[in-house]
């Protein structure tokens, strides 16, 4: 996709392909102009390096959760991406928007999921281009979970990429209840959580285990956001893996909201550290464990 922008930029004639409707999907626009941009036509030599050297310094991203509430749905990610026993960075980003009423987040091979969102971020984008409507809230988890099914490769080569769906249907016909959460496996099968909440990563486990007793189907957005962070902060007391809310460095969880009203928007990043430094204290008080 690179190449293409700087082809533009250079003043080089793009080729006519480029110039034309053509197929609404941007991935079989890209296989049939461009294939060695594919993220799955770089797995041979990637798994071959991994077969070879290891895991090396291949970071992977941890624990993401999903909460629905009345109007919409959440997303949030811990901040820790882990190379093997070592925190490799402390303040990765895993939760994206990926068009005006959806978002991911992201476990897994860190760099391989980045780009593996980007290019479904694209794919939306583009068929809204050629198609003149968005993409239906079906298409969209479909969508992703063809890209899912480009990475089986690299999965089965210790390398999976595991996302996490939430968006807003605004079609619903209760409006209260057009939130929805997907989750996928490695083989790119598509799972629509019907409890209300979910979550996927090393600290899930946890995670789920939290928001069990946490989950009201009637709270709130405020509500949601408390549950989520609750979560994280469980599955960081309990996994390695996941990052708790750090409050000398002030890392907090990342999170996204997708109502019918807003569309997908990002939590201000004050209003999460706010409800983090709370959850802390109120911890700190009764630590639960």
């Amino acid at each position: 996709m690179d190449h293409i922008s700087y082809r533009a930029k250079s003043g080089a004639p793009l080729p006519a392909a480029y110039l034309t409707t053509g197929t609404s999907s941007f991935t079989d626009f890209l296989r049939a102009e461009a294939p060695e941009l594919l993220p799955g036509r770089r797995s041979d030599a990637l798994a071959t390096q991994v077969q070879a050297d290891g895991r090396g310094d291949i970071r992977h991203g941890t624990t993401i959760v999903a909460v629905a509430f009345s109007g919409g749905v959440l997303i949030a990610g811990d901040r820790r991406a882990t190379s093997g026993n070592l925190i490799a960075q402390r303040d990765i980003d895993k939760i994206f928007i990926t068009d005006s009423y959806s978002s991911v987040g992201i476990a897994g091979t860190a760099g391989l999921a980045v780009e593996m969102v980007r290019l479904y971020s694209v794919e939306l984008s583009h068929y809204e281009k050629i198609e003149g409507v968005p993409l239906s809230l079906d298409g969209k988890t479909n969508k992703l979970a063809n890209l899912v099914r480009t990475h089986l490769e690299m999965a089965m080569a210790g390398l999976a990429v595991l996302p996490l769906f939430v968006g807003f249907d605004p079609e619903a016909e209760d409006p209260l209840r057009g939130g929805r959460i997907v989750s996928y496996d490695v083989t790119g099968g598509r799972f629509e959580e019907r409890a209300g909440f979910h979550a996927i990563g090393s600290g899930s486990l946890f995670a789920k285990a939290a928001l069990k007793k946490l989950y009201d189907p009637d709270g709130d957005r405020d509500f949601a956001v408390r549950a989520a962070i609750e979560a994280l902060y469980d599955a960081a007391d309990d996994d390695t893996a996941t990052g708790g809310p750090d409050v000398v460095r002030r890392i907090y969880p990342t999170i996204a909201t997708v109502t019918g009203t807003d569309g997908a928007v990002r939590v201000p990043e004050a209003e999460a550290a706010a409800v983090a430094e709370a959850v802390v204290a109120d911890r700190s008080r009764a630590p639960r464990g």
